[in-house]
This record gives C-alpha cells, sequence and structure tokens, in this order.
C-alpha cells in the first residue's frame, strides 16, 4: 500500500522480514519523489539504507560529503546513523528502492535536528511508525 509521507513524498513498502543475523530486519519500500518535494535531513538510526534509482535522478547530500547525483540503474549507500537527505534533480517523478537493514528495537527513520515545532521531519518520521 502506497503511503503520502509528505507532499511529493510516497512510500510503498514491499517487504519486511526478520534477518538470519541476530537482531536485525530488512524493510524494502520504494519511495517515489517529485521535483517539488522537500529535502529532509535524516537519519536511520543503527541501520544502512542501500538504494537502486528505478526512474529520474536524486541528489543525495550526506553529512560531510560532497552531493552526489545518482541516475536511474545507479546504486547509492548510507552508512547507519549518517545524517542525509534526498532531492529530485530532474524534471519529472524521480523513484528509488530503498532497502533498509534495521536494528531491532531503534527506529528506522528520525529528524536530523531536534525542532521545538512540529516539522516535515516529524511529519516524515510519523508515516513510518503508522506501519
Amino acid at each position: 500500500m502506497a503511503v503520502q509521507q509528505l507532499p511529493g513524498i510516497t512510500r510503498t513498502d514491499l517487504q519486511q522480514h526478520e534477518l538470519s543475523a541476530s537482531g536485525r530486519r530488512v524493510i524494502q519500500s520504494v519511495v517515489t519523489i517529485s521535483p517539488d518535494a522537500p529535502a529532509i535531513r535524516h537519519k536511520h538510526p543503527g541501520g544502512e539504507e542501500i538504494i537502486y534509482v528505478l526512474e529520474g535522478s536524486l541528489e543525495y547530500e550526506v553529512d560531510g560529503q560532497s552531493p552526489t547525483t545518482v541516475n536511474a540503474g545507479e546504486v547509492f549507500f548510507v552508512p547507519s546513523d549518517t545524517v542525509h537527505s534526498v532531492r529530485n534533480v530532474g524534471s519529472g517523478d524521480a523513484a528509488e528502492l530503498a532497502t533498509y537493514i534495521v536494528e531491532e528495537g531503534k527506529p528506522l527513520l528520525v529528524p536530523a535536528e531536534v525542532a521545538s515545532e512540529r516539522t516535515w521531519g516529524d511529519i516524515l518520521v510519523e508515516s513510518y511508525l503508522e506501519d
């Protein structure tokens, strides 16, 4: 089922399984991002993100690195607990196959900044918690 996360971002969860590696599970989703979607700085505590771009061009900004543009058919890796964001740099929708290796008991996603007001990052996190 597709879940609207934010204006311009939709996540479709494909599968979720326990792994043979103790205390780990895998979550796989297709994330569709429109050109006008906001870039949300976030991280995945206790889990890596493995990305395959299905269509379009996405720019990933990882703290401490130069921005990287990844086109359809290319891959990208985000280490555990690393603050990053993604934005669509094309003219049409872009989509990624996101595979998360998650440590049991830790949230899949948290916003990078702690804010006193509810932010787009909070909405993004809440959409993952609803599942």
